[in-house]
Order: structure tokens, then sequence, then C-alpha cells
């Protein structure tokens, strides 16, 4: 099967651009001489983790028990499940860990730490627990200089539970699209996460591990001092996001999704694909940057971004491509010309790949993906949905 029989619309992994991402990170991360465990979150697919793993990975994150229980299937032991734990779902854990799965769960509040000791003391089960810690205020965790966090860790040692470490995520770094900025909110989690084990270490908890990580403090960091492993999920695919916070190229995008031309409203200049929101999902995340790419980048079959265009609307299962009237220059090519007919342009039939926005959100629409490889053979590729 080729791209152009292919029934749209369909994700495309395309296994070259994939396998130079994990390369790179890899190799960064040797440079930087600490562990990488990749966030898996973005693909959930055993295909593309055996190749992170295959490039040097130590482990994998996860952020639903659903992907550590299919990872584990597939023989991916260590496993940090990084959402904070849901006292319900300590049962389901347990399950894992009995099974021989090296699963670490995180809290980031007394009652979550109170709820894993109960348990431990009840059930007899021997978790190892991380603590999350907030470097930049953008989501969950404890602040490095609270003083919940001792307690937390204080509660878990007297209820004999292993503190594996600390682990943080700056997501806030997606809101960043300079190389100065990136490095200085690299630096700002190191330092974070690091100052919030010491403060451990300094009351008599152990706390060996310091997990910090997300695609773009990953790749912006220059040193990593006190730092045991780096996590980080969307490089491997990336998106239109991470081109505009600017760690990858639209020749690094992995992800697209391929769609035919099946109409047009030639009065208004849109041709109308096969992709809505149900395939492209409904994020928007490049409309709070500085370039909006719509609901994404339409591209040729071969992967060319086509310039002057944008799929600016999306129903369920209709997406709009329409002409822009400016292009600022990052395709490379002039603006169109409002002579160009649709219709000549994207005849019916007309294959396109859409690069999305977000390449987590996208993945999720769809239960697999086709994955192109170097001489454009496609192989089919599972991939899980659910909790």
């Amino acid at each position: 099967m080729s791209l152009d029989l292919l029934d749209t619309p369909a994700a495309i992994i395309d296994v070259p651009r994939m396998d130079h991402n994990i390369a790179l990170m890899q190799q960064h991360m040797r440079t930087l001489g600490v562990h990488f465990r990749p966030h898996v979150k973005t693909t959930k697919c055993v295909e593309v983790v055996r190749a992170q793993i295959a490039a040097g990975a130590k482990g994998i994150t996860v952020s639903t028990l659903k992907e550590a229980e299919a990872f584990f299937a597939a023989g991916v032991v260590d496993i940090l499940y990084a959402v904070g734990i849901d006292p319900s779902k300590l049962k389901r854990a347990m399950a894992l860990k009995q099974k021989g799965c090296d699963l670490k769960l995180v809290v980031d509040n007394p009652a979550a730490a109170l709820a894993v000791g109960e348990f431990v003391r009840e059930q007899g089960v021997a978790f190892e627990v991380w603590i999350e810690v907030d470097t930049d205020g953008h989501r969950s965790g404890i602040t490095p200089e609270e003083e919940s966090l001792l307690e937390v860790g204080r509660i878990l040692r007297d209820a004999d539970v292993k503190i594996g470490g600390v682990m943080t995520h700056a997501g806030s770094s997606y809101e960043l699209n300079t190389p100065d900025a990136l490095e200085a909110l690299a630096e700002q989690e190191r330092a974070g996460c690091v100052r919030a084990a010491q403060r451990l270490r300094d009351i008599g908890l152990a706390c060996e591990g310091v997990s910090v990580g997300s695609t773009p403090t990953a790749l912006a960091a220059r040193h990593l001092e006190g730092v045991t492993e780096v996590r980080a999920g969307v490089y491997v695919l990336f998106d239109l996001v991470m081109r505009n916070v600017g760690v990858c190229r639209f020749d690094d995008i992995a992800l697209s999704v391929l769609t035919t031309v099946i109409g047009h409203q030639a009065d208004k200049g849109w041709a109308i694909l096969d992709a809505g929101w149900m395939a492209m999902s409904r994020d928007r995340g490049t409309s709070k940057q500085d370039r909006d790419f719509g609901y994404g980048q339409p591209c040729t079959l071969d992967g060319t971004p086509i310039a002057g265009y944008l799929l600016s609307g999306a129903n369920q299962e209709h997406g709009i491509l329409s002409p822009i009237d400016i292009d600022d220059g990052s395709t490379g090519s002039a603006a169109v010309s409002d002579t160009v007919d649709i219709r000549d342009r994207f005849p019916i039939g007309t294959k396109l790949r859409i690069l999305p926005n977000h390449a987590c959100a996208t993945g999720a629409q769809f239960p697999e993906y086709h994955a192109l490889d170097a001489e454009g053979e496609l192989t089919v590729w599972s991939r899980f949905h659910g909790w």
C-alpha cells in the first residue's frame, strides 16, 4: 500500500524523520550525562517505544495506567506513572507490581501520600513513590520551598514507602519562543528540582532520583548538574506548536494526517477536505503563538509545505482549506495570488498531508498509524486508547 491508494483520513508517521528525532534527543542526553526516560503518551505505540529504547532510553514515562499495562505487556518493566495517583487506582497499580512491573507512582500533596501509606500498610505492597515539584507554576506539584514538600516526605518515610525521587515538568516552556528564554527556563527547572531533592536529603530522607523534562527544556538545557534523568514526549514526532517554540523545523515534524479533497466553495476560495476536527483534533495551540496555523499546515503528498494555504476551519468530518492573505516567509514561498482558482489548484481527489498543531491530540484521534519508510512503503502500527 502507498500513500496515494490509502483511505483517508489516516495518520502517517514519517519513520526517517521519527528516527532522526529520536537519535537527536538521545545524543543530547548522552552529552549531558543523564538517563532519558521518554514520555510515551504522545504515540501510545509499541513500535515507536521500541525504537526509543533501542536508541538508549532507560525506562518510560506514562500518563495513564492503561499505558503502563499495555507497555508492560509488551515487555517494558521500568515505568514512571507521572500523574498524581488517585487512591482508587492503587489496587490496579498493585496488580501491575505483583506481576513484576517496576511501577513508580507520583504524589504532590499530603492527602495522597497518606492514602498511599495506608494502602501499603493494609496490603503489604512495596510501592516506590516520587514527589512532584512545581518549578514554573504551570500545573501541579509542590514548589521547592514549601513546607508541604517535607511533610509529604515524612509521611512516606513513616509509612515505610520508598521515596524514589522528585520530578517536575516545565510545561510553561510551550509559551516561549527564543533560545535564551528556553535555556533560562531549563535552568530554572533544573535548579528548582535539585533544590527540592536537597531539602528532603537535609532532613535525612533518601531522594536519589531527580527527574526533569519537557521537550523544549530538554533540548535547550546546557548542563544538568544534580539531575539523574530527563523526560520528554512530543519530540519523537514534533508538531506545529514545537515549530513555533523554535525547537524543530517543518522538516522534523514526523506526524501528518493524509486527507482528500472532496469538494469546493469556489466563491470563497475553499477546498473541502475529508479531515475535520475528528481527524485533526480541536487543539488550536498555535492560536496563542506568533504564527497561527489554524487546524494545520497543508503539505503535498511528499511532505512539502504548501505556502499560502491553511486548514483554516474544521467541522466534525469536513476540513476547510483556504488561502491566507499573506505569507510570513516561514514556508519559503510567496503569498497565493487571488487569481488562482481553488478548483484548479486542488482538484477533486487530490491527496494532501496536514501537519498538526499538537501531535498528542491528533494521534489520539486514530486507532492506528501508517508508518511510512524511506522507500515509500507503509506498515500499520497499532495505537491504543483509554485510561
